[in-house]
């Protein structure tokens, strides 16, 4: 089984075919004004466009409008739904679409009772704790998460990965899926190619034991 690969935070078309051509499995955007990687729809579509056949456009977004996500979905009808904000189970749900449920880890959240809360998640993407939303570009304690195989859902391991720790984290934890954004950045929000590449080499390295 493979590690799958989500890349985030992508604004430029060049970046985007540079996560194709080295083998992600999702590609996302931000909807977030907060954020330096927000995004507009209209871009968003375009690069979404730009993708390949069998990779997967991520729409990522925190309590957002409801009409907004479906003016997301109209645009970009493959589009995969990413909650990272305190959006509801109900909320989350009523899309009708597949999505995926970022999950902010810290002592006392157990993953276990938000994968109880959040049953049609088709992922739970773990991060680590911020008072805001969004990335920090650090990692948290892995030992808070149960053992593979516990959850309902596909588990995404996310929060301060990189080139030197992928495959580390790949090893220890066996997630379904690793996703990256600041990690595969020159500067807060700007893209590398050479990033992007590595990144991708070590998560397929690992999986076939080249360590």
């Amino acid at each position: 089984m493979r590690t799958r690969i989500k890349l985030c935070g992508f604004q430029t078309e060049e970046t985007v075919r540079a996560a194709v051509q080295a083998g992600a499995d999702a590609v996302g955007f931000v909807f977030y004004p907060s954020s330096p990687r927000n995004i507009d729809l209209a871009q968003a579509a375009h690069l979404a466009r730009c993708m390949g056949a069998w990779q997967t456009p991520v729409a990522l977004f925190v309590n957002p409008e409801a009409d907004f996500v479906r003016s997301v979905i109209a645009e970009i009808p493959n589009v995969l739904l990413q909650f990272h904000g305190d959006e509801s189970a109900d909320f989350c749900e009523s899309f009708k679409r597949p999505f995926i449920k970022a999950i902010r880890m810290k002592e006392g959240v157990d993953l276990l009772q938000e994968s109880q809360k959040f049953q049609a998640a088709q992922a739970l993407l773990v991060d680590s704790w911020s008072e805001a939303y969004g990335g920090t570009g650090h990692t948290f304690d892995w030992s808070l998460l149960p053992k593979a195989g516990e959850l309902k859902q596909a588990l995404v391991l996310s929060g301060g990965l990189e080139e030197s720790n992928v495959a580390q984290a790949i090893v220890a934890l066996k997630p379904y899926g690793v996703d990256v954004s600041s990690g595969i950045e020159v500067a807060r929000g700007v893209k590398s190619v050479e990033k992007i590449e590595k990144f991708c080499r070590a998560v397929h390295k690992a999986d076939a034991g080249l360590l």
